[in-house]
């Protein structure tokens, strides 16, 4: 089972890389979870059950982004697609998860059916590129609202609140914490906030950070024993462990606080506020939990809507 795991992981690694030319990270790796008694489930997308009917009335007076979603009658959407319960996209081509049943219940608040949001995966480096040309009309996956970023787009939100954490070995004893990576080959997404963490606080020398276009490269670089940890939020950690219980886990102790937000165009204040209150509402009526509750919640960790900040 691990051999074919990691062929997958490592086949899914090279398509990303011919692909990059046109702007697709790849393909998924499989499986899409696992259950507590640590068998692994099915690669098969499963939706947590929400429903997202397009609003018909939808208007955002000022909002050059609206009116080119408006025109168009779809929406672009960035994403990630190798993120188990939360930017996925299994062998048949559909996508689930957290991130992606958000950039759904927005875009039905935008007017558009889910049906037509038009996918691009685009990895982490290229992500304020993507949003600043047109790219995308907004960007929703594991995407943490920081002051530099803030410099070329803005964002709404939060609409989660995660923790970076570290993955290793299920066998791996000497590493129990952030202070104990020095010596250890650490591995994460190239341009993502976890590794410039580590290295601006020197957590391992500089020769042992790796860094790969997607956290699926690194997991498999993990199963093969080539580093000794991946780093990135914890919410994206727990879709890995599960979905190889008997091989990996994740440490469980956050030396961060990340919060996620919806990547859009800098100058759009309209869309902004618009999206902020659609966020909020979500928060009451019980869609966030819903959503929550159907995808991340599947690893056994609760979760609660955070505080909207309004950027």
């Amino acid at each position: 089972m691990r051999m074919k795991r990691v062929a997958a992981v490592a086949m899914m690694a090279s398509l990303a890389l011919s692909a990059a030319a046109c702007g697709k990270e790849g393909e998924p790796t499989p499986s899409a979870g696992g259950s507590a008694s640590g068998a692994a489930q099915s690669d098969t997308c499963k939706s947590s059950g929400a429903t997202f009917t397009p609003k018909t009335d939808a208007a955002i007076a000022g909002s050059p982004t609206f009116e080119k979603i408006k025109t168009a009658g779809k929406v672009s959407v960035g994403v990630k697609f190798d993120q188990p319960n939360l930017g996925y996209k299994d062998a048949q081509g559909k996508r689930c998860g957290f991130d992606i049943e958000i950039a759904q219940y927005v875009a039905s608040t935008l007017g558009i059916d889910p049906a037509k949001i038009e996918y691009k995966e685009i990895a982490s480096a290229n992500r304020e590129t993507a949003i600043k040309g047109g790219e995308v009309d907004y960007y929703v996956g594991t995407y943490s609202i920081t002051d530099k970023r803030k410099n070329d787009i803005s964002f709404a939100g939060p609409y989660f609140v995660a923790g970076q954490d570290l993955l290793v070995r299920k066998d791996e004893s000497s590493i129990t914490g952030k202070d104990t990576l020095k010596g250890k080959k650490v591995c994460s997404a190239t341009g993502s906030t976890p590794i410039q963490k580590v290295r601006d606080e020197g957590l391992t020398e500089p020769n042992n950070i790796v860094e790969f276009k997607t956290y699926s490269e690194c997991v498999s670089q993990l199963l093969d024993k080539k580093v000794d940890a991946v780093t990135t939020d914890d919410a994206i950690l727990k879709g890995y462990a599960a979905q190889s219980p008997s091989e990996l886990k994740v440490v469980g102790q956050p030396f961060s606080t990340e919060k996620y937000g919806i990547g859009l165009p800098k100058d759009d204040k309209a869309l902004r506020d618009y999206v902020n209150n659609q966020i909020e509402a979500s928060f009451g009526n019980g869609t966030w939990q819903k959503i929550y509750d159907g995808t991340l919640g599947l690893s056994g960790s609760a979760g609660t809507p955070p505080t909207l900040e309004r950027y």
